[in-house]
């Protein structure tokens, strides 16, 4: 059973339900195995579980005036 696997930061269901279609789609066609086959798990983090540069993710997009 192949398993495909994104962590990023929060999403709205909407680009869930897209990208859970989207990647067993491609994936399905690309290694010619059923979309039945595919398992997707997308797991969100929040913003201060992540760090690059001894920073946490929220300070730096603040610092760059993102949300």
């Amino acid at each position: 059973m192949p398993f495909i696997k994104l962590e990023g930061g929060k999403i709205d269901k909407e680009k869930k339900e897209r990208l859970i279609s989207e990647f067993t789609r491609i994936a399905s066609e690309t290694l010619g195995i059923p979309e039945e086959a595919f398992v997707v798990l997308i797991k969100e983090n929040e913003m201060d579980n992540w760090g690059t540069g001894g920073k946490v993710l929220s300070k730096i997009l603040a610092e760059r005036g993102n949300k």
